[in-house]
Formats: C-alpha cells, structure tokens, sequence
C-alpha cells in the first residue's frame, strides 16, 4: 500500500493519487489518437480542477449539464479560442441560461425540437458575430432516446419508460416533419452507466434502426458517457474498432478533414480508481452487533451508497500498530457461517439520518476508535453531490504526488452558511 503516514492527513479528506490520473489520461489519449474520436471530461463525474494541468492538456474539452459546469471546464479546460470544446446539454434550458452560455459554450444540445426552436434565433445571433471575428459558430444539436439501455438500477436508466430524456423516434419524426433539420448540427445520445464497449455495440444497432437516416446529414455526433474505458477490464481495441467503423460506414466518400466528427463525454472514466476518501472512526456502539460511527456520511459525502445501493471497497488502518487490514467482506445475520472477518460492524455516519449506512463490513482484527479508513475509488461521483446536511462539514481536499500530501482545501463553517 501507499507509504503514507494516514493519521498525519486531515480526515475527513478526498485524496487525488495524481500518477493514477494520468495513467486514466494515458488510456483516454490513446483513444483519441487511434480513433480519431474526442474525448470531452463530462464534469457531473468527476471535478477535481485543482489538478487538471495534465487533463487540459490531455483531453479535447468539457461536457457541461448546466452553466456553472460549463463555466468550470471553459475557465480550467479551455473554449473554442484554445481549440477546446465545451458541450452543453440540459433538459431544459431559461433564456437567460442560453445567454450566459453564448461566450462560453462550443455546442449546445436541446432535449426537445420545442427547446431548439425557442432558441434557435438567439443563438443564430451569437454566430454572426463569431464569424465577423473569425470564430467558429456554436454548433446546436439534438439529444435522442433509441429506446434502449442496459442500464441498472432505473434511476440511472436514461432510456426507461417515460425517461424524460432524449427525443424518442417518433416524436423524433414528428418534430422532423414540423420543424426540419435546418440549424440541427450533431446527435447526441447518453445511455451508458459504467459499461463496456460491446454494450455501446449493442445499442448503435438501435441509433442505426430509429435515427439512422439523419445521421449522414450531420457535422457530429455524441456517444453521451457511461463508457468506462479506463476500467481494467475493458476491451480500449474493440472500442477503437467501433469508433473507425462508424466513421467509415456514415462518411465513406470523405477526407478526414470532413469526416463526421465524433464525441465521448466520460466522468467517471477519468476519475476511474484514481483516488480515496480518508476517514476516522469517533466511535462504536452496540446493537444486535457492533457499530462504527465514523467522521463521513454515505448520505452527505458518499451519495451512491444510497442511490445506487454502491458497496464501497475500504480497508481499516490500525492507529496503535499501523497495520492496514482490507475489509474481509459483507456479512449478515441470516448468514453467520459465510467466511468472512471474525470482526464484524456495520459502518454509519454522524448524521440524524438513521439510513446514514455505508454498509456491513469485517475483518481479521478488531476495529477500535481512532483508526482510520480508507474508501478506495471515492473521487466520482461524491465531490460533485456533497452536502452540508445537519452542517457535518464537507471532507478536505489533498493530493498525493511523488509520494508527498499536499493540502489544497479546507471546509469550515463559512461553507455552510453561505449556502444556506
């Protein structure tokens, strides 16, 4: 493990291991590279900014799904006057919304034809002035639904009855028949959730059958994120493949140049295995076994092991020996003969929520107060859904480069206030 005095580090505190960064960042660039495709770091996953120097240089811009996202990747990643792009989607968007994202967005993509009418003219204004300044145009496009998602659990199906995301086909055509495609530059689909390469396979055939037809008439189109290309065991050369294939198939008579420009917006991918979230435990009582209270919440600070439900993978560093000790697996009471840790606990947070479970746990040893844990892979998807709930305040921030921890943010009460 990481030669890391633990109990010299603030807890709570999310903590970046920058080499394993760019090892994600390495895999992505390869992508790119072989594919042609452009790899856009959609901000809901992951945003650590304070350590984007490689991701800038790496990656080909941002994925936004609301202005202040898309203001984050423009000011740390770069617009259109570095070559970035910056892509912006929502379900809806306020006028004044649009205007805020005029100086800032590269693409703008619209969850219905309504949407894109509503703002058609607005937009349209903004490019005549790009243009007079040698600027490329924001490009507007349309989200669509294939009707068809592997995804579980429902609450991250895009594609679920009566998603309210993404065009379906028929209101596709309707909105084809009554509006044109005049000013619609680009598709865009989102139907992933952490899957590999032979789902997105799967669900072309279904973009191919229902908006196959529009596409030869299109700048670019978007394959959404979900793909989890920096995962161990993810086939990057079948993914490459996929990606020259549709290039081919729906341009085969251009020059690169002109070639149909494709998109991949992941998160979570960057953030991929890349860092933990450090905590202490304040105390353990009883109650039909033991129970750890531990300095962080699954409700505040660690959302999806609620959302999803998501085990987290963790392991307990002892404070009187140092020893550091993975977890040794789940337990239950209907299941005391399973082979796990003769230790077991059930970990809760500081909050009133009674629900506040990250989850069942055990070990070889026993757990005592004051050792810290470790919860591996915590830099998506948490960060981004903090809160202050009941004020617990929100973990720290650090990095671990070189072997060194540096502290780059503090919490303190101000935080919460001022949102309140």
């Amino acid at each position: 493990m990481r030669a890391i005095d633990y109990f010299s580090l603030p807890s709570p505190c999310y903590i970046l291991e920058s080499h394993k960064l760019d090892s994600n960042l390495a895999i992505l660039n390869r992508v790119q590279q072989e594919s042609g495709a452009k790899i856009l770091l959609a901000l809901k996953g992951y945003a650590f900014w304070r350590r984007f120097q490689n991701v800038r240089q790496i990656l080909s811009g941002s994925a936004a799904s609301g202005i202040y996202e898309a203001r984050l990747g423009f000011e740390e990643i770069g617009g259109r006057e570095s070559a970035k792009d910056v892509c912006v989607f929502s379900p809806a968007f306020k006028p004044e919304e649009i205007t805020a994202l005029l100086p800032i967005a590269t693409h703008i993509i619209f969850n219905s034809f309504a949407q894109f009418q509503a703002h058609k003219l607005t937009i349209e204004e903004k490019n005549k002035q790009l243009k007079a300044l040698g600027l490329s145009p924001i490009s507007m496009g349309l989200r669509v639904n294939p009707l068809y998602s592997e995804v579980t659990p429902a609450i991250y199906n895009p594609c679920a009855p009566k998603s309210r995301l993404g065009i379906t086909p028929d209101q596709f055509q309707k909105g084809v028949e009554s509006h044109g495609l005049s000013g619609i530059s680009g598709l865009h689909f989102h139907t992933h959730c952490e899957q590999d390469s032979y789902a997105l396979e799967r669900t072309l055939t279904h973009i191919q059958k229902h908006f196959g037809a529009y596409i030869p008439q299109m700048q670019w189109i978007n394959f959404g994120g979900g793909h989890h290309i920096t995962r161990a065991d993810y086939d990057v050369d079948h993914l490459i493949s996929l990606l020259k294939e549709f290039r081919a198939t729906h341009c085969p008579n251009t020059s690169t140049a002109d070639a149909i420009e494709l998109f991949l917006e992941p998160g979570e991918a960057v953030g991929w295995q890349c860092g933990f979230l450090l905590a202490e435990v304040i105390d353990i009582v009883e109650n039909d076994g033991q129970i750890a209270i531990l300095d962080t919440s699954a409700s505040a600070h660690m959302p999806d092991c609620l959302e999803m439900p998501y085990r987290p993978s963790l392991a307990k560093i002892s404070k009187a020996s140092g020893e550091i000790e993975p977890d040794k697996g789940e337990w239950h009471e209907r299941d005391k003969n399973k082979k796990v840790g003769s230790y077991r606990y059930r970990f809760g947070g500081p909050t009133c929520l009674s629900g506040d479970i990250i989850g069942d746990f055990s070990f070889d040893s026993p757990l005592c107060v004051g050792d810290r844990i470790i919860f591996e892979d915590m830099l998506h998807y948490t960060i981004v859904k903090n809160t202050t709930f009941n004020g617990v305040p929100l973990p720290s921030l650090g990095v671990i480069e070189n072997g060194t921890f540096t502290l780059l943010k503090s919490f303190s009460y101000t935080d919460y206030k001022e949102r309140n």
